[in-house]
Order: C-alpha cells, then sequence, then structure tokens
C-alpha cells in the first residue's frame, strides 16, 4: 500500500513506533505519535532526533499529548502547574519533529467542576494562552479533544474565547458515540469552524472499543458528508495493523461518497 502525502494519520504510541517501524515506512503512513504518561520522562531529544531520521518516508505527523491525571482547568494552581510542564515538553519535542497538530484533553468533567463551566474557562484560559502562544511560535496547532463532554458547550466556549485561528478542537468520534446527548449534525453545527482534526474510530455505545469505522454505530457517512470540504487532520485510532488497513479502505468510501 502506497500512502498519499495528505492520508490519514495512524495513531502510534512513541514506544511503540519502532516495533511498528517497518510497515509504517512500507506503508508510508502519517502518524500520530501519542505520548503516554508513563514514558514521558524517558523521551529525551536524542531519542527525538534519532526518529525523525528513521522516519525516512518523510509522513506528515502530529502529536497527541500526555493526558492521565493533568487538568488543564484545574482550581488548584500547584495541578495546573504540573500540567503546564507536561505540555511545555511536549512543546519542546514539538520544536523537533514539527507536527501539523498537537491534541490535548480538555479535561472537563460537568460533575467534577459542579456544571461551572465559568469555573473551568477561567483556569483553563491560563494554561492554554501561553501554550498556544508557544506552539504558535513554533509552527504547531493546538486541538483541544471532547471526552467525557456530552455537549459541546464548553469546548465552543473555549475555542470562542482564544479567538485564535492557531487553536481549536479535535472531534473524535467514538467519545462523541459514547456521551453525546445532541444529535450529531448539531453537535458540528456548533464547533465545526474549529475543528482542526478529527479522530476516528468506532463502538457500540457501551465501550470506548476503538474498533473499525462502520462495525460500531457512529454514523460514518453523515459525518464525512458534514465535514466534506473543511482542512481537517483525519486520525485512525485503531489498536492493530489489520484494523488500521481495514479502516483506510472503509473511510476512503466513505469520503469519495460524501
Amino acid at each position: 500500500m502506497i500512502m498519499q502525502y495528505n492520508a490519514p494519520h495512524v495513531h502510534v504510541p512513541f514506544e511503540l513506533i519502532d516495533k511498528y517501524l517497518d510497515p509504517i515506512r512500507k506503508n508510508r503512513f502519517n502518524i500520530e505519535i501519542f505520548f503516554g504518561t508513563r514514558i514521558f520522562d524517558s523521551v529525551t531529544d536524542s531519542g527525538i532526533i534519532d526518529l525523525r531520521n528513521k522516519l525516512d518516508h518523510n509522513p506528515r505527523i502530529s502529536f497527541h499529548a500526555p493526558f492521565m491525571d493533568l487538568c488543564p482547568g484545574a482550581v488548584d494552581p500547584e495541578v495546573r502547574k504540573v500540567t503546564m510542564q507536561r505540555f511545555s515538553r511536549t512543546l519542546d519535542i514539538a520544536g523537533i519533529l514539527k507536527p501539523a497538530v498537537i491534541v490535548f484533553h480538555s479535561g472537563y468533567e460537568k460533575w467534577k467542576y459542579a456544571h461551572s463551566t465559568d469555573v473551568w474557562l477561567e483556569q483553563s484560559l491560563k494554561t492554554w494562552r501561553p501554550i498556544n502562544e508557544r506552539a504558535a511560535d513554533i509552527g504547531v496547532k493546538v486541538a483541544i479533544e471532547n471526552v467525557f463532554e456530552d455537549t459541546p458547550d464548553n469546548l465552543a466556549l473555549l475555542a470562542g474565547e482564544m479567538g485564535s485561528p492557531n487553536f481549536g478542537l479535535c472531534f473524535d468520534t467514538g467519545h462523541f458515540n459514547l456521551f453525546a446527548k445532541p444529535s450529531l449534525s448539531d453537535w458540528l453545527g456548533a464547533v465545526k469552524p474549529y475543528i482542526l482534526e478529527a479522530h476516528v474510530h468506532d463502538n457500540n455505545r457501551h465501550a470506548d472499543e476503538h474498533i473499525v469505522p462502520g462495525d460500531g454505530t457512529f454514523d460514518f457517512r453523515a459525518f464525512f458528508r458534514e465535514m466534506s470540504g473543511s482542512e481537517c487532520v483525519y486520525t485512525l485510532e485503531m489498536h492493530n495493523i489489520e484494523d488500521i488497513i481495514k479502516s483506510l479502505e472503509r473511510i476512503k468510501t466513505y469520503m469519495d461518497t460524501a
């Protein structure tokens, strides 16, 4: 399989890239590199430079930043300080590999914030404004992913308050399928202008299964029809090569008929 330069990205944890380097190069995959919390402190600049040299098929690259236990909208300044340290280190790495987009989690959970979106928003802006300013200087866009959100309201507020073409959202199809209350059309109608990336995977609405698009219940035909004409990085979040190949073929069909 020969991938086009603008083909979807494939999500790969940083620590697994060497294991899958041959199929990545053979298939000329564009990749989204996930930097998980457990391995993050072992990632060195020299290791990143080595990786850049290994990826000699010149793929397009995006990042998924660490998220476990981090809280960019934290009320506790010490928690937000640690979060900023992790995000700043992610930007250090971005300065070497030059990804097109970095995906971050919002950290928003309505029950944790007692439905006080304004509290979350105020603290979040303290994190995202300096992060986005530095990302823009590097030439990298920032995209905030929906996770537990059951409406797009907090994400639309954040993107609107940021007011930066360098800052937007990542629409996750699987998370939407699990948690969303509005229809797909209504959700996208609220945030589509802000969408810089989409995480593409499916489920049957009882777990975050990350199965092949079309093997679950998310309406991908409607999604790609809604997104037709938009500039968006599509990233496949499958867990094995076979499902990645199947997913690439499946979403090409959806895109061609959108």
